[in-house]
């Protein structure tokens, strides 16, 4: 149909383009990086800064700075550099767990991951027959590979290349300069005498095809090392990782299989007199094959345990020795009485060998001499461990989504204080806590893991007892809200706020199991299925709590909603004066209510409801209960008392209070944002 008369608003543009939200308000002086003289010079080195460098662009580093520009850093603030031409290639990781799963889901970039991974639903466990002629091995169980509530119940398996190419890929959507890459970190110290407010200088080459190398020198207020279990800023800030490597050496192959084993396309468990191997099945590729990676252990090949040299060298030496033709056929006896070998000539696509071994940096950061944190450490950098739990890449990516927030909260002076970088922030403090917390328990984890999975089932492991699949079973399940992702607990700190005994009074959470879903302070908050109000769209509450660096208050009103006296409605009106006490745009509200007596969803209007709950919460309101999900009996709340919680921007729960208890949440925002 023609158009006669057309109007357009000067903001059309604002429609179509390419930002996933607002940056996040920034109360600190604008960053201006200093001009650039007109030639290339020694003052221009002298003069180059940035507010933020990260030296890596592995998952956590392309996490760190995708995150980072998403909150407001733009190319003049943020600098990352990678010693690489491009993405990785091969080998590596190449498994996500479910809670990695609800991050990039609240990044926006699952959908190619899950659409074209290898989703891991069950785990099969192969255990010796006892027999002395005839078949070596059998199928004692098929378990679900995820056993707690999750958003995706499977793991996700995709080559570690293509998830930095979507990484990448998604950050060039706020970067234009993307990743500086074919860029090493030389040194990198605290140099405050030379410019306090930018103390850390990084000395970085450039090597660009067909030219010499050129040195250059950057200044920042704050660096991030995510360069690997080599960490080079690790070692120049005087930090080292402790821990031990055990006498077990692997080896790992990607391949296209030929082999008539049952369960080559489910996670495999093979406990065999041979020896072990654990399979674990890939994505489907460009030739139409699927890959298979196989982790066999190399039982002919021992080492001793221990740190000193001359047991490194030694290991060295003998992880060298190890052969593909040897990993196949340790793999061929370990499968028998099936056969397994390479489907053709060149369908083995990488093979490594490495020795198992727990490390973890004691410290994750470095201070100034003001005791500010200026350095730290993400990722392998600060913690190594087997690949067999599925950790690595996963741990690594969580350790950014923790730094993101608290870091660009600081340089935007969103933190309570001063808004300058020349006092510690007690926000940022945290990341230490928490991510050293977890990288200690994925030690101690990985550790009894690796242990029980290079044993033999029915013999002797080491310490005079006999390893069985029961224990190595317990060993799986129970740990499995950990290796997923979704059963991580923060300890108690400025961000977690967790209730006292002296709270319990007034505690509205009933019941204690917080991997199904019961609120608790540390713990992620759990999906749920709801029914909005205003439109009757049936959503996943996690669709409300995507990665914008806002913190959310969620709450849940009790059954007296429609009554305008009631302690629900005091509540919302409570909240919208305590909203409007911080920056505008740092907190968004989420609302959720139970079955309002005998009226159903739709038997209410807006004009039944406060005012206020409209203004902040039109299209965040959901029913609790018109779905399958019973909201308020998962997260464990009495529909009489409701519940007030508030969320972190990294989707962890920070405090939780009774509707009576706004001042409780009030305290915990003035401990994290800076009131107006």
């Amino acid at each position: 149909m023609p158009v006669f008369t057309e109007f357009s608003a000067s903001s059309r543009e604002l429609r179509v383009l390419p930002s996933f939200a607002p940056p996040l308000p920034r109360l600190s002086p604008a960053f201006e990086p200093p001009p650039i003289p007109p030639s290339e010079s020694e003052s221009q080195q002298q003069l180059e800064k940035y507010e933020v460098v990260v030296v890596g662009a592995g998952p956590a580093g392309l996490m760190l700075t995708l995150l980072l520009s998403r909150y407001g850093l733009s190319d003049s603030s943020l600098l990352c550099v990678d010693a690489k031409p491009g993405t990785l290639k091969s080998g590596q990781a190449d498994g996500l767990q479910p809670r990695t799963l609800e991050v990039l889901k609240s990044l926006g970039l699952a959908d190619e991951i899950l659409n074209d991974g290898c989703h891991m639903e069950e785990v099969a466990f192969w255990n010796p027959t006892g027999k002395k002629d005839g078949d070596m091995i059998e199928r004692t169980s098929i378990v679900p590979d995820v056993s707690v509530p999750a958003r995706f119940q499977h793991e996700v398996t995709i080559h570690q290349g293509r998830i930095e190419r979507i990484l990448e890929t998604d950050l060039l959507r706020y970067s234009k300069r993307g990743i500086q890459r074919n860029t090493k970190l030389v040194d990198v110290k605290i140099d405050e005498a030379g410019d306090a407010e930018f103390p850390i200088v990084a000395e970085i080459e450039i090597a660009k095809e067909g030219e010499e190398k050129v040195r250059r020198t950057v200044r920042s207020k704050y660096l991030v090392g995510a360069d690997g279990a080599h960490s080079n800023v690790r070692r120049c800030m005087g930090l080292s990782l402790e821990g031990e490597s055990l006498d077990h050496i692997w080896g790992v192959v990607d391949l296209v299989v030929d082999t008539n084993f049952p369960d080559i396309r489910r996670r495999t468990a093979i406990h065999s007199p041979a020896g072990s191997v654990m399979v674990i099945p890939r994505e489907r590729i460009a030739t139409g094959d699927y890959l298979t990676r196989l982790y066999v252990q190399v039982p002919d090949i021992e080492i001793e345990a221990g740190d000193d040299r001359k047991a490194k060298e030694g290991a060295k030496a003998r992880r060298a020795g190890v052969t593909l033709e040897g990993i196949f056929q340790h793999a061929a006896d370990a499968f028998k009485p099936y056969y397994i070998k390479p489907k053709q000539d060149g369908a083995v696509d990488w093979w490594a060998a490495y020795q198992i071994g727990q490390r973890v940096s004691g410290e994750f950061t470095v201070k100034d001499s003001k005791g500010v944190n200026r350095v730290f450490i993400a990722g392998d950098a600060c913690h190594t461990h087997s690949p067999k739990a599925g950790q690595g890449m996963n741990v690594s990516m969580m350790d950014s989504y923790n730094l993101a927030w608290k870091l660009i909260y600081s340089i935007h002076g969103l933190t309570p204080g001063e808004t300058t970088s020349a006092k510690s922030d007690p926000v940022l403090d945290t990341y230490h806590q928490e991510r050293h917390t977890i990288a200690q328990q994925l030690i101690d984890f990985d550790r009894a893991f690796s242990s029980m999975f290079s044993g033999k089932i029915g013999s002797e492991d080491g310490i005079g007892q006999a390893l069985t699949h029961e224990q190595f079973l317990e060993v799986f399940s129970t740990g499995n809200g950990f290796t997923s992702g979704c059963g991580i607990e923060y300890p108690e700190n400025l961000v977690v706020v967790k209730p006292t005994d002296a709270d319990r009074e007034r505690n509205p959470i009933h019941g204690t199991d917080y991997l199904s879903g019961v609120l608790h302070p540390g713990r992620r908050l759990l999906n749920v299925k709801v029914k909005r109000f205003a439109d009757g769209n049936r959503r996943d509450l996690h669709d409300d709590f995507l990665s914008t660096g806002r913190l959310r208050i969620l709450l849940l009103t009790s059954s007296d909603l429609l009554t305008p006296t009631g302690q629900s409605t005091r509540t919302i009106k409570s909240l919208s004066t305590t909203i409007s006490k911080f920056p505008a745009s740092t907190i968004e509200q989420v609302v959720i209510h139970p079955r309002l007596g005998n009226t159903g969803s739709q038997d209410f209007t807006w004009r039944d409801l406060p005012a206020e709950l409209k203004t902040h919460s039109e299209m965040r309101f959901y029913s609790g209960y018109d779905l399958a999900d019973d909201v308020y009996k998962i997260y464990g709340v009495d529909e009489e008392r409701g519940a007030v919680v508030v969320v972190r921007p990294d989707g962890y729960i920070g405090v939780v209070a009774g509707l009576d208890d706004v001042e409780r949440v009030e305290r915990y925002l003035g401990g994290l944002l800076r009131r107006l």
